[in-house]
């Protein structure tokens, strides 16, 4: 993960600075402002959402820009090089590269956000749970052991083999891939928010919530979760990268997307046996867009962390008040 150095120290939860709210509750119009003003400060978070957004209307758009359907062979045009015709070459079966490539983040983006919304559901929940009930003593307390022991014998295991065996055992199809991709996920949620109510459950605002007659369920929905979730909003970008990636790396070997489907992974396989013969481009150009993309995601992903902290967004927004002032005086 990118780090974001040089954000300045931020006051706790509850020692917000005057005109906090004016500053971070204003319309949607302010909040883009708010980022474009961040992004101009950090060019390279602005890079990662330039490539995020990039991959997305690529996706969207296929349709319209791809120069030839993705799935037509013409053998005839058998491992052409780069082209005129063909921009990015052919593969072994004739199929245009650049075509497939564009039409490649329709499957993974899909499989990737579902899966990686999906485990950051059920990990949320079983971690604020598990989180708030942790320190209660009794059987709670023995039942959130238990979860947390479970979830460490989760992640004893290799994720991408872990992920092969459940895709041999559902079988191969997006659905066993998307809760193949959920299933290895869940835990790193449940961690993360487990560690974020720990240190919110014991703070005044939710004590006087419980003392006033709140019930567990309200002080966790209306108190805990919201104020915990800027590492999970953070994650969530750079595990959709991730699980790209991930989705990349099942197909190459045999376990994921199906060819011809057009997969960034399956298309690397596809071309990677003719590399030792000079013809690069099926699985070089593939390659790099899969590399991009988990890149920009992660860029994406760090500057969310920042983003979604509703103290490090207040600070930063006082920072850039400060710059902004000798601007407008002079």
């Amino acid at each position: 993960m990118v780090e974001s150095a040089g954000i300045p120290a931020v006051p706790p939860p509850g020692a917000a600075p005057e005109g906090a709210g004016r500053k971070t509750g204003g319309s949607f119009a302010f909040g883009m402002r708010f980022l474009l003003a961040f992004l101009r400060t950090r060019p390279m978070f602005a890079l990662g959402y330039v490539i995020v957004i990039a991959v997305v209307l690529m996706a969207v758009f296929a349709p319209w820009i791809a120069p030839y359907p993705p799935e037509t062979a013409n053998p005839e045009d058998y491992l052409q090089p780069p082209s005129w015709n063909h921009w990015l070459g052919t593969d072994a079966t004739g199929m245009d590269v650049l075509s497939r490539l564009i039409y490649a983040p329709r499957v993974d983006l899909t499989i990737a956000i579902v899966g990686t919304l999906l485990s950051a559901v059920i990990g949320t929940f079983i971690g604020t749970v598990v989180g708030y009930y942790q320190q209660l003593g009794g059987v709670r307390s023995f039942g959130a052991g238990f979860v947390m022991r479970s979830a460490d014998v989760l992640q004893a295991f290799p994720v991408f083999v872990f992920a092969i065996a459940l895709v041999a055992i559902f079988g191969q199809s997006l659905q066993s891939i998307i809760a193949a991709i959920a299933f290895v996920n869940a835990p790193i949620y449940l961690r993360l928010m487990r560690s974020q109510v720990l240190s919110i459950r014991n703070m005044r605002f939710v004590e006087a919530a419980y003392v006033s007659g709140a019930s567990d369920l309200s002080i966790m929905i209306r108190h805990i979760i919201p104020n915990a979730m800027a590492p999970i909003l953070s994650q969530l970008s750079v595990n959709i990268g991730w699980s790209v990636l991930l989705t990349a790396a099942l197909s190459f070997v045999g376990a994921g997307v199906e060819a011809p489907t057009p997969e960034w992974g399956s298309m690397i396989a596809m071309g990677f046996q003719n590399i030792i013969t000079g013809q690069w481009w099926p699985s070089v150009f593939p390659g790099i867009a899969l590399a991009l993309t988990v890149f920009g995601f992660a860029l994406v992903g760090a500057s969310v962390e920042i983003l979604a902290d509703p103290a490090r967004r207040r600070a930063l927004a006082g920072s850039m008040e400060r710059r902004a002032a000798p601007a407008e005086a002079a």
